[in-house]
């Protein structure tokens, strides 16, 4: 009844885990690669995958390349990343709710928890997150947007399954540092096309929606948060996180966690804003700006 779709590159260290994960509930399992250089195809193949590759610009345009490519003939369809771990708990508990699901409900969503250096991280807001992962075939898509992508499920309901999958990276801070880093230049390329209209944003029908809790997330972000001057915001949210939403309960792996995500991370997002924003003073067009963005991040904009 359900195929699952999991995009790589270089994850030798995961994907096997990642497969084998969901072997108890899938039909088929098709891993969406963008050229890895390490053996992350090979050990798909191997633990029973099937294997498209693509070229990578983005999350969601890969994902629905993947979607069209692998003529998906189940009724529902599943996303996962490389690097989560769904649990044996929840394994069972998609066996027995899925082929009873009610017709009208169309999309699932699933309460990821993060682990980071072993821990895992329950305070500063980070459990549950709540996203939509599983949908009917044909009644959702991921969001065009380079960065906090979200599954949008078009008419239908959106239920949440109790038992929640794993966030769990096995590689060490560097990695983490630098795919950051990375997000960073992506979450800074939304932000500056939301404010000069660089290429066109999705729009949504009235009858989409995401899980709960992203569109006042989202709506908070973009009116409230981006709004202030980014070292303020940055600050603010790494205390709201670390104070008022008890993260400091989660120890040392915590403080770390929340500091560079919670704070580094959304600091280094308004840096980045601060210095193109500057470039981009320097052009009048949209497709001049759209250009000098494009050759600052590198970015196939």
């Amino acid at each position: 009844m359900l195929t699952v779709l999991i995009l790589t590159r270089d994850e030798e260290r995961h994907i096997e885990r990642a497969i084998r994960s969901v072997k108890p509930f899938a039909e088929r399992i098709v891993v969406i690669d963008s050229f890895s250089a390490d053996r992350t195809v090979e050990i798909a193949l191997a633990t029973g995958a099937e294997v498209l590759q693509q070229t990578f610009t983005s999350h969601a345009r890969q994902f629905e390349w993947g979607v069209r490519q692998a003529d998906i003939r189940t009724e529902w369809l599943m996303r996962l990343d490389a690097d989560e771990v769904i649990g044996a708990e929840l394994a069972e508990e998609i066996c027995e709710t899925l082929p009873a699901m009610a017709a009208d409900v169309s999309g699932i969503a699933l309460k990821r928890k993060q682990i980071f250096l072993g821990r895992w991280i329950r305070h500063g807001g980070r459990y549950p997150l709540v996203l939509t992962r599983i949908w009917r075939h044909g009644r959702g898509r991921v969001e065009d947007r380079w960065m906090d992508e979200h599954v949008v499920i078009d008419g239908g309901r959106i239920v949440c399954l109790q038992q929640p999958f794993a966030d769990h990276n096995l590689n060490d801070l560097g990695f983490f540092v630098e795919k950051h880093n990375r997000y960073a230049t992506r979450e800074a390329v939304e932000i500056l096309n939301r404010r000069h209209g660089l290429f066109q944003r999705e729009i949504r029908g009235r009858q989409d929606q995401t899980a709960p809790g992203v569109a006042r997330k989202r709506w908070i972000k973009e009116q409230v948060y981006d709004r202030m001057p980014f070292p303020l915001a940055a600050l603010g949210y790494f205390l709201f996180r670390y104070v008022v939403q008890l993260g400091f309960l989660d120890g040392r792996e915590g403080l770390i966690y929340h500091g560079l995500q919670g704070f580094w991370y959304r600091f280094l997002v308004g840096a980045k804003v601060f210095e193109w924003e500057r470039a981009l003073r320097r052009h009048v067009t949209a497709e001049n700006k759209r250009n000098e963005l494009a050759r600052l991040t590198g970015l196939s904009l």
